[in-house]
């Protein structure tokens, strides 16, 4: 089979400019269905795990690394060189030029993308307004044994590059869903619980009147996680069957949100490691 020359893009055209709006312009990912991803490992994630990659970006240098020579070799999309400068504005580094980038396609917001165990955990963080915490809190449900990420409400991108180098590329390998409010996730919870799977909804706030480690969460879970700020929306605080708070000492108001999320998923996992 004939192998296909790579493009080379030497100055700022339009291909090139399109792809620098996917950096900081959300409603440009939204549109193109693209998102840029920079970093061995989130770039390793996205291809391993089957996402679908649209160009890989290369600074076309004499004596690559392994990694990026091994993609090279067998690339999953189609091969494009940019100038080092160029490669410097995407990659946004400042401890030089990257190697690859990717150029891959954001994964619809279909929950049916979410298919957990009969007693697993979904997390819902409500209007987030950082993309380090989602990514924070991407990372925590990938370690800890969490079936899927649901961002709803007006919130940050999960696929804006922070949130991707926040999650070391954990974005990728745990499904991650964006939804405009509490009504689209529950009717897929009523879904799974008219299959007959006991799914309980636990809040987390700073005064829920329940202990979080007093809370059974052996079952099937979906664990609220708040905005920053504000905490849950109404619809969501309604819909909880238990709001639950995780005890603090010291001078903190609150934890930050993405640390309550992991602490939460730690103790879920802690409790069904133990049988409770």
């Amino acid at each position: 089979m004939t192998r296909r020359v790579p493009q080379r893009i030497e100055r700022r055209n339009a291909r090139f400019q399109q792809w620098q709006a996917l950096l900081t312009n959300r409603t440009k990912r939204t549109r193109s269905g693209e998102m840029i991803v920079q970093g061995v490992r989130p770039i390793t994630q996205a291809i391993a795990h089957g996402h679908e990659i649209r160009a890989l970006l290369a600074d076309g240098r004499d004596d690559p690394s392994r990694w990026a020579r091994e993609l090279l070799e067998s690339p999953p999309a189609p091969v494009v060189h940019l100038a080092p400068e160029l490669m410097a504005e995407l990659g946004e580094r400042e401890d030089g030029v990257p190697e690859l980038l990717v150029v891959a396609a954001v994964p619809a917001d279909d929950p049916s993308r979410l298919a957990p165990a009969p007693a697993s955990v979904v997390v819902v963080f409500d209007r987030p307004t950082s993309p380090g915490n989602i990514g924070s809190l991407a990372r925590s449900v990938d370690a800890l044994g969490g079936a899927g990420l649901v961002v709803t409400g007006h919130a940050a991108d999960p696929w804006d590059p922070a949130a991707i180098r926040a999650s070391t590329g954990s974005v990728f390998a745990v499904p991650v869903l964006r939804l405009p409010s509490h009504r689209e996730v529950l009717e897929w919870l009523c879904g799974r619980r008219a299959a007959g799977e006991p799914w309980t909804v636990i809040g987390l706030d700073e005064a829920g009147g329940h202990e979080l480690a007093d809370v059974d969460l052996t079952g099937p879970t979906l664990l609220v996680v708040g905005n920053e700020t504000v905490g849950m929306s109404a619809g969501w605080r309604e819909a909880c069957d238990v709001v639950a708070e995780i005890p603090m000492g010291g001078s903190a108001s609150s934890l930050n949100a993405s640390v309550a999320g992991s602490l939460a998923l730690y103790e879920v996992s802690r409790q069904r490691r133990r049988g409770r």
